[in-house]
């Protein structure tokens, strides 16, 4: 199968279900044409994954395709956009027909559920690996950043931490032994982008940032040049994880490990404690104050807790 053949059978169909008024011309020219609405600022993010860094080399390819898109996604609904569009780069060892289908259908899933279209990209042969580079949309000047934490401002998180760092010690295992097990595996294969959370933060005048290299590592990028008091007791975690670490082991993994993709956001101290979008059922965790100077402490029933990982970098090894 050659590069045209892949695109017109996996690609196209991709990009025809879905439909956005804004894209003028999609697949099948040498660039896309999009019309931005009056009023409306467009954002930008783009993420590469490469098989043996960001996900195992037998990972289910409708798993890869789902999070390939997800991972740009959450980077959206941190900075508060509504998604509009995507571009694709594949590299691929082969094109292994069965292997193109089941990603394009994760892809996809997504792409419709979240109403966003593939505008077009690039195929071509080599070590596997995928990049993704999503646009959104969101109102002039509204856009969710980081670095706007004032001292007094409450610090909290969305969902429950630490269950795509646990599912790294059973994405080898071929039995599953406690449903707990497939819990964790399904989060980190199929992380969930929390959109409505984000747009309803923007509203808010909020800071955010997605939980993507693990809570202390990112809480740093949301702070910039602030500190912060977390409460270790606060930090939460579910049943299921609990069960397969314990507590303390549950609380670290939710302190240290990436790959959870909540959205991590400061709120002003002198009012009511967030309560998200209105209908949402998902749980948003007061679990710490912003303080003047920098440093971030962890604060447990017994003094500070020291932790020696601090989330993942690229080119500093797995763990600060």
């Amino acid at each position: 199968m050659d590069e045209f053949s892949l695109i017109d059978r996996f690609w196209k169909p991709l990009g025809d279900a879905v439909t956005r008024s804004e894209v003028i011309e999609g697949i099948g020219n040498d660039g896309a044409v999009l019309r931005c609405p009056p009023g409306q600022d467009q954002v930008m993010t783009m993420d590469t994954l490469v098989e043996g860094v960001h996900f195992p080399r037998d990972m289910p390819p409708h798993a890869l395709g789902w999070r390939a898109l997800a991972v740009n996604l959450s980077d959206l609904a941190a900075m508060g956009a509504q998604p509009l569009c995507f571009t694709l780069s594949v590299t691929l060892p082969e094109a292994s027909a069965s292997w193109l289908a089941a990603f394009a259908d994760g892809m996809k899933a997504l792409a419709v559920r979240e109403n966003i279209q593939l505008v077009g990209g690039d195929t071509t042969r080599g070590p596997l690996s995928i990049t993704v580079q999503a646009q959104g949309l969101l109102p002039a000047g509204s856009a969710v950043r980081r670095g706007n934490a004032q001292p007094g401002d409450r610090i909290c998180v969305s969902g429950s931490l630490g269950e795509a760092g646990e599912a790294l010690n059973w994405l080898d295992e071929s039995d599953i032994p406690d449903p707990a097990v497939g819990t964790v595996l399904q989060r980190y294969r199929y992380p969930e982008p929390r959109l409505a959370l984000g747009q309803w933060l923007r509203e808010a005048g909020s800071a955010a940032v997605d939980v993507s290299d693990g809570l202390l590592a990112d809480l740093g990028h949301l702070l910039v040049d602030r500190g912060a008091q977390l409460d270790w007791q606060a930090l939460p975690v579910s049943d299921g994880l609990v069960s397969l670490r314990g507590l303390e082991g549950a609380r670290r993994l939710a302190a240290s490990a990436g790959d959870d993709y909540e959205l991590l956001f400061v709120w002003p101290g002198d009012g009511p404690a967030p309560s998200g979008p209105t209908g949402s059922a998902l749980p948003l965790t007061v679990i710490g104050t912003v303080t003047e100077g920098p440093g971030v402490t962890l604060n447990g029933p017994e003094g500070s807790i020291q932790l020696e990982e601090q989330g993942y970098t690229h080119f500093g090894g797995h763990h600060d």
